[in-house]
């Protein structure tokens, strides 16, 4: 599948200068017109972010201060963690058998429940994810939600957003920091996630890929 560059032409200089953006299917255009105020939420998001040192140098592990500062900034925008769940129920009408003397159809109902992944931000049609530091299956669980919100008719695109890793590994020597994160070969980045978005993996799902790089450097 090739990648869109929709983008371009939608985000301000200052963010595309800052950050590295990949996309299918004109996902930026997508949300452009379905949900405006949610892409600028996105946008302006972008511009208040900066990398603090502690960013670079922190241990990796449990989600950090970077991810957590961004579902807060989120939260306080008004989106929320969600999941959604689904409910199919069947219903099979057995005809009556006359020589049976059987004289009304015998109803079988069941009824079949699927628990949804959580999505760490959900507003109007948008799901959004924050993966600085994570292992980079969380790739596949959201991008398996985001196809599977879609195809249900719950969500017009989704946005991911996780980090680059030669350049924040470049960052991270000339700061001296002893992290490890930025050396691993299975965490979460765009290098990781692009592949998964060329070959498909999102089904007819559109997605905005953004990656915090080594220009997002508070000055």
């Amino acid at each position: 599948m090739d990648l869109t560059t929709s983008f371009d032409k939608l985000f301000p200089a200052d963010v595309l200068q800052r950050y590295d953006f990949r996309e299918i299917r004109n996902a930026a255009a997508i949300l452009k017109a379905t949900n405006p105020s949610e892409l600028d939420e996105v946008v302006q998001t972008l511009q208040w972010l900066w990398l603090d040192e502690s960013d670079i140098k922190g241990a990796g592990g449990s989600k950090s201060d970077l991810a957590k500062r961004l579902d807060n900034r989120f939260r306080e925008l008004g989106w929320r963690e969600g999941r959604h769940d689904t409910s199919i129920e069947s219903v099979l009408r057995l005809m009556p058998h006359r020589p049976a003397q059987e004289t009304e159809a015998r109803v079988v109902r069941s009824e079949v429940f699927n628990e949804g992944y959580k999505v760490d931000n959900v507003k109007s049609r948008v799901a959004l994810d924050v993966e600085w530091n994570a292992k980079d299956g969380n790739l596949d669980r959201d991008i398996g939600a985001y196809r599977a919100l879609y195809d249900a008719g719950i969500i017009d695109a989704g946005v991911l957003i996780t980090r680059t890793q030669a350049d924040l590994r470049d960052l991270a020597k000339s700061l001296d920091a002893s992290s490890t994160k930025f050396g691993t070969s299975t965490t979460t980045n765009l290098e990781k996630l692009e592949p998964r978005l060329t070959r498909g993996d999102s089904g007819g799902c559109p997605v905005l890929a953004i990656a915090i790089t080594g220009r997002c450097l508070r000055p």
